[in-house]
C-alpha cells in the first residue's frame, strides 16, 4: 500500500495566491504515486480576505483534501499544531502557501529520509548547494542571521533552521512539543527534536521571492522571538539535564 502522506499548509489572507498553489500540489500529488498517497492539511488562520472560498474552487476537485478554520489569526505555529492534530500521515510535512519554496522538492526530502534513516528532512537553502532568488535582503539578513545564531548554539552542524520546507515521521511530533505560535515555531520543534535525540538530514533547495501576496511576518516579534528561543535553546541543554544532547545531524544530501 502506498504511504500517506499528510502536507500541512497554513495560509493567512493568501486568496491570490491559492490558483498557484493548487497547481503546484496536484503535480506534486502526480509525482508521488504509486509510492505515496497525498492529504493536503489547508489550514486557513483566521484570513480576511477571500481565501476560503478561493480554496473551495480550487481544490474542490482534489481527493483527500481538508480545511481546517481558525476563528481568528492565531500565528504560523498556531496553524500548524492544528494541522498535525488533523493529519491522518505517516509522514507529516509543511510548506509555506506562497510556494517560495517548490514543493516538487518534497521528493527530495523523502529520499532523504530514507536513505540517511533520518527522523526530519529539511529543505535547505543555505546549504552550500542550495541557493536563494531574488528574496529581499533584509529577510534573508535575518533568516541566515537566526540560523547562525542557531547552529552557534546548538551542537549541530546544520545550514538552515527556520525553513518551513520540512518532512517529519509521526512519532517526532507525536513525542516533541512546540509552544510558540509565530513563525519562529518551526526553529523551536526542530531543536527540541535534535536535544531529544532525532536525527535531521538537509537537502539542499532554492527559497525564492514571493510573486504573490505580501510576508505576514513581523520583523520586530520575529527577531525578539529567535533571541528567546536561543536562550532558551542554551538553558535546556546545561541545566535540565537532557537524556541526549548530542543532536544527531546525518551527512548533508546532495541533489
Amino acid at each position: 500500500m502506498a504511504t500517506l502522506v499528510s502536507l500541512i499548509v497554513p495560509l493567512f489572507n493568501e486568496e491570490k495566491g491559492i490558483p498557484m498553489l493548487a497547481s503546484r500540489l496536484g503535480a506534486l500529488r502526480e509525482r508521488l504515486l504509486p509510492e505515496y498517497e497525498l492529504e493536503c492539511v489547508l489550514v486557513d488562520d483566521g484570513s480576511r480576505d477571500e481565501t476560503v472560498s478561493t480554496i473551495g474552487s480550487y481544490f474542490a476537485s482534489f481527493p483527500n483534501v481538508q480545511v481546517l478554520k481558525h476563528g481568528k489569526n492565531r500565528g504560523a505555529g498556531a496553524a500548524m499544531r492544528t494541522g498535525f492534530q488533523g493529519a491522518s500521515g505517516d509522514i507529516l510535512c509543511t510548506i509555506d502557501a506562497d510556494c517560495t519554496f517548490d514543493p516538487l522538492e518534497i521528493p527530495k526530502l523523502f529520499e532523504a529520509m530514507e536513505r540517511q534513516k533520518a527522523d526530519i528532512a529539511i529543505g535547505s537553502p543555505y546549504h552550500p548547494e542550495g541557493g536563494v532568488e531574488n528574496v529581499l535582503p533584509w529577510r534573508l539578513f535575518l533568516s541566515k542571521g537566526a540560523s547562525v545564531m542557531h547552529r552557534c548554539i546548538s551542537r549541530s552542524k546544520l545550514y538552515s533552521y527556520t525553513s518551513f520546507l520540512r518532512a517529519y515521521r509521526r512519532p517526532v511530533l507525536e513525542n516533541v512539543e512546540f509552544a510558540s505560535d509565530g513563525f519562529v515555531s518551526v526553529t523551536e520543534l526542530l531543536m527540541k527534536a535534535l536535544l531529544r535525540g532525532y536525527a535531521a538530514v538537509e537537502v539542499p533547495t532554492v527559497l525564492r521571492r514571493r510573486i504573490t501576496g505580501v510576508s505576514k511576518m513581523n520583523v520586530y516579534r520575529n527577531v525578539i522571538s529567535h533571541l528567546r528561543l536561543g536562550f532558551s535553546v542554551m538553558y535546556w541543554r546545561f541545566s535540565e539535564g537532557w537524556t541526549n544532547g548530542d543532536a544527531q545531524v546525518r551527512v548533508n544530501e546532495r541533489h
